[in-house]
């Protein structure tokens, strides 16, 4: 009963770090990574739930739809003149 107490309170913390890197990530694309990672320790919650088809669905629709289609947003809007800023 203690270890999956300790296990929620773990993916809680990841789950918190990882938002909290979202807000404070300066580059779009930082925080894009970060966002799939706070929606995949989120979809570990509800596999502690056992509610794995809900799992699944967080990490095919939000995961892999929602956080592509925001990673090829930020490449493919960038200027040539952010690019070189950013590589000085």
């Amino acid at each position: 009963m203690v270890y999956p107490t300790i296990a929620f309170g773990l993916f809680a913390a990841v789950t918190l770090a990882f938002a909290l890197g979202v807000v404070l990530a300066r580059d779009v694309f930082h925080a894009a990574l970060l966002l799939g990672g706070a929606l995949t320790s989120v979809a570990v919650h509800y596999v502690m739930l056992r509610a794995e088809f809900i799992a699944a669905m967080q990490i095919l629709v939000y995961v892999g739809g929602v956080l592509i289609l925001v990673t090829f947003a930020v490449m493919l809007t960038r200027s040539d003149s952010e690019t070189e800023v950013s590589s000085a």
